[in-house]
């Protein structure tokens, strides 16, 4: 393929992107410090500077929702953390307590992520699930992959890593706000989320490359040998 070939597809690509990226770079992450910033520097106290700076990311929130038609867990947990922290922000008047309660989600996610271990399926399988729709051919086919082993280990171990990953950015997020100002606590509450989902969807792909291609290998083996589909666990 020619450089020419390359070119025109590009941008297009760039385009989309960008377009995906917007959202969270103006809802989530520089939405939300200017008003705080601009809040403060117009006088506005701490505290309901901090809830108003929740204003955009519920915005965004809510926003998904109108255009995809359904809330995410995630997105869910984003809004109750945001309306955990402005009620018991406005109820204590702590800019303390609104920072410390807006790790709250975060380290739910992650405590359920590891309990879903326990259960009959772990949480990320069920939301991969979701999102393929499991009442679609290819959710049912995803869901019959849960007959192999290594599937089944592949997402018990992405489980684990979402729920650690998650608690530590809570515990992390909670010695923040007890160490440093409520500047600073505010800046890395709004950045540290959207780092530490870039790392564990980054990892998380590269790993769901190396199992499709291990599973492949496998099953063309299965195949070679004769072998039948292994039964469906109970």
């Amino acid at each position: 393929m020619t450089a020419r070939q390359v070119g025109p597809s590009s941008p297009p690509a760039n385009r989309g992107r960008v377009r995906s990226l917007a959202p969270i770079v103006v809802f989530d992450v520089v939405g939300p410090l200017v008003v705080y910033y601009s809040l403060r520097s117009a006088a506005v106290s701490t505290v309901p500077a901090l809830v108003l700076s929740g204003v955009l990311p519920a915005f965004g929130v809510a926003l998904s929702v109108v255009c995809h038609r359904r809330l995410d867990a995630i997105g869910a947990l984003v809004l109750l953390g945001i309306v955990v922290a402005t009620v018991v922000g406005l109820a204590s008047g702590s800019a303390h307590l609104v920072l410390l309660d807006g790790t709250v989600g975060t380290a739910v996610f992650g405590a359920v992520c590891v309990g879903s271990l326990w259960s009959k399926r772990p949480l990320i399988f069920r939301f991969a699930l979701e999102a393929l729709g499991a009442d679609t051919p290819k959710g049912r086919d995803f869901a019959d992959r849960w007959r192999y082993a290594g599937f089944r280990h592949a997402f018990r171990v992405t489980t684990l890593v979402w729920g650690l990953a998650y608690l530590a950015e809570a515990a992390a997020q909670a010695a923040i706000v007890e160490s440093a100002s409520t500047a600073t606590a505010r800046a890395t509450s709004t950045v540290m989320p959207l780092v530490v989902a870039a790392a564990v969807v980054s990892w998380n792909v590269a790993y769901a490359k190396r199992g499709r291609r291990q599973g492949e290998l496998a099953a063309e083996t299965a195949r070679a040998r004769g072998e039948a589909r292994p039964p469906m666990p109970v």
